[in-house]
């Protein structure tokens, strides 16, 4: 089965990135963020019969999908909650694209969101293998080995690094609602902030805070009679590899290694034909081996890449364009991977303002 030309995308709803939201709770964050999505496309509550939500943590994980649709006053044809970490979002998009090529729903809300404080936290429980000193914070740690590694295989240098975190804040000084909205930094900047997990810096560390995403996914017939211009799956790709290092073949490796293949498979596409790329990015590292992996250059070599290219939004190949989660902020409820599949659509609709790209006919998102 193909997916390729069978959905669109035609509405966003999408909230600037804050440390906390004190007045709204999961459910009112993405009560406003869907309400935003479905006027964006010029539609109304009752044409939305699908809809993928995060399942939060918690007792109401079960019934999220139900809960929503009551609190929203949706009846849907089709509904699941979802919860696939940064690639939640990407995955509500498929999702959504392949109830609609099946003909299970033909409008989808794709809703995610969160408010730092407010959600249930589950205490973690430390592996001795990858955490032998105890659990970190996020996943300091681990990404920290994989900078480690990397450098040691490749011979990547920390500057190179750097150069990921300040060309995306390049991005996010430009665009409306990013945490770090006129916070310019230089790779100096970068190498002078404080060590959080060697070799990893504070501004190579995502920041979370608080916000919330909607998209609205439909057929191409519906997209076409909608307010702004559509912007269709060409192809889709999921691979599940590790969750823990202990697992990894090769923690220089991420799962994009195959799920970009089946995407670009899929759209009958080459990474070369690619105009931006929008990468999840927790961490510097991350960004760099996810473009390896899918095929951007060829294994090893992004810090030299890095070091020659200019990844802003102007330019020769834009990478996260709104900042990223680095820069635009890690909204909370797995929005922030999220932002990358928002932020596409908004550059490939020719919306994304003063950053928007120059060339906008196809891009990459991962999630």
């Amino acid at each position: 089965m193909t997916l390729k030309g069978k959905a669109a995308i035609a509405g966003v709803g999408w909230t600037p990135a804050r440390r906390s939201w004190p007045d709204k709770s999961q459910r009112g964050m993405q009560a406003d963020v869907a309400a935003m999505a479905i006027a964006d496309a010029g539609l109304r509550k009752e044409d939305i019969n699908g809809l993928t939500t995060e399942a939060p943590g918690g007792e109401d994980s079960n019934n999220w999908p139900a809960i929503m649709s009551d609190y929203l006053g949706l009846k849907t044809t089709m509904a699941s909650g979802i919860n696939n970490m940064g690639a939640t979002g990407a995955t509500g998009v498929v999702l959504a694209s392949t109830w609609i090529a099946a003909g299970l729903a033909d409008t989808v809300l794709v809703m995610l969101g969160g408010n730092q404080g407010t959600q249930p936290r589950v205490p973690p429980q430390p592996n001795p293998f990858v955490d032998p000193y105890g659990p970190v914070v996020a996943a300091n740690g681990w990404y920290a080995q994989v900078a480690r590694r990397h450098a040691y295989e490749y011979g990547t240098t920390d500057e190179q690094r750097f150069k990921v975190a300040a060309d995306q804040r390049t991005n996010a000084l430009v665009t409306p609602g990013s945490a770090f909205a006129g916070q310019a930094v230089t790779v100096e900047d970068v190498a002078n902030s404080r060590l959080i997990a060697d070799p990893l810096h504070l501004l190579e560390c995502v920041m979370p805070c608080a916000g919330g995403g909607a998209l609205i996914v439909t057929t191409p017939e519906k997209a076409a009679a909608m307010p702004h211009k559509p912007v269709y799956l060409a192809g889709a790709g999921h691979h599940t590899d590790h969750n823990d290092l202990t697992w990894a073949e090769r923690i220089t490796r991420s799962p994009a290694v195959v799920s970009a293949k089946r995407a670009f498979q899929m759209a009958g596409l080459n990474p070369s034909d690619m105009d931006f790329a929008e990468i999840y990015d927790c961490y510097t590292i991350t960004v760099m081996i996810t473009l390896e992996d899918a095929g951007f250059m060829p294994k090893g070599e992004s810090g030299p890449w890095y070091a020659e290219h200019d990844t802003t939004y102007k330019g020769d190949f834009p990478v996260n364009t709104h900042g990223g989660q680095l820069s635009y902020g890690q909204q909370a409820g797995n929005t922030g991977g999220f932002s990358q599949v928002m932020e596409a659509a908004l550059q490939l609709q020719g919306r994304a303002g003063e950053r928007q790209v120059e060339r906008n006919r196809v891009g990459f998102v991962n999630g």
